[in-house]
């Protein structure tokens, strides 16, 4: 193959490219625009209360619409789901890259994969048929020991449903992301570092401790904002598992009430009003928006630990 040819192939791959490109932040354009027209008439009656208060009601005339309690649910889920996700997330990929012989990496590296690749609603269903009656039972265990601090108290006789439950869900679900995005910035950290510390009598936690994680912290802190803009935006394994209670709990995450703002879209969609309908818009424009810019901040963060790293 001559130069011309390779010049060809390189320009026409290079033109695929850009559109492929410009044609995704075409779509993610365009519908953030869709979704704003269509809740326009809500922000616009609503006004700041959409996103400050705290009632949902579409008996009256033109409804009263405001999303309060959900964003607190949403925040709330997340950050307990990364709270359980991030350390395992961490030790499987120290323990893929820098532990494990070959064979078990690899089979590793594909399970965790398979988990990355399982749909929503198969976790979802494994949630609330496997995992909630075991974590009820946790749950049970935290509230009669530790039920003096108010953030572990559950006044309900049933534990199920609970934002404690949905996190170990969103957990299971993020989990992937977060050890995907590690073992690739750990696997950049010099070996010789490695090798060094351990000829010294280093032990692999303290390795990982004091080497590979301030080494490749930026990269680490790029997949957990990763792994949390999917725990934002999850909509059906989080339905199944956590009821939608429309009240505001950040302090009683044993108590089965709760939701979040994807939960409330599904939850609402199929049988909403016009009015309603335009709210549900309006709520997955600010959804929307959070989770943009949690993944914008995230991809920023991962690809300046890889040009540094590379440098």
């Amino acid at each position: 193959m001559n130069t011309r040819q390779v010049a060809k192939g390189d320009r026409a791959f290079f033109a695929v490219s850009t559109a492929a490109a410009f044609i995704t932040m075409f779509l993610v354009f365009g519908v953030l625009i869709f979704l704003s027209i269509k809740s326009w008439s809500t922000f616009s009656a609503q006004g700041t209360a959409f996103v400050t208060g705290s009632t949902w009601d579409n008996t009256t005339e033109g409804g009263t619409f405001q999303i309060w309690p959900m964003l607190v649910g949403t925040v709330l889920v997340s950050i307990l789901g990364l709270i359980i996700a991030v350390p395992a997330s961490i030790a499987v990929a120290f323990f893929i890259e820098y532990v494990a012989p070959p064979k078990v990496s690899r089979i590793a590296t594909s399970l965790i994969d398979l988990l990355a690749a399982l749909p929503s609603v198969v976790i979802g269903i494994w949630g609330i048929f496997v995992l909630s009656p075991v974590a009820a039972t946790w749950s049970q265990s935290l509230s009669g020991t530790l039920s003096f601090i108010p953030f572990f108290r559950n006044e309900f006789s049933n534990a199920e449903g609970a934002p404690f439950i949905a996190a170990w869900t969103i957990a299971v679900m993020i989990i992937p992301i977060i050890t995907s995005v590690s073992r690739e910035v750990m696997g950049r950290v010099d070996k010789d570092l490695i090798s060094a510390a351990t000829a010294l009598g280093s032990t692999n936690f303290s390795n990982m401790r004091r080497i590979v994680i301030p080494t490749a912290k930026s990269g680490i802190l790029g997949g957990i904002l990763l792994g949390l803009g999917r725990a934002l935006g999850e909509t059906v394994a989080i339905f199944f598992v956590l009821n939608l209670v429309f009240e505001v709990n950040f302090f009683h995450i044993l108590e089965p009430k709760g939701g979040n703002v994807a939960s409330l879209i599904i939850a609402k969609f199929g049988e909403a009003t016009p009015e309603e309908l335009n709210a549900l818009m309006a709520a997955g424009v600010v959804l929307f928006i959070l989770t943009l810019v949690v993944n914008m901040i995230a991809t920023s963060i991962v690809q300046r630990s890889e040009k540094r790293m590379a440098s």
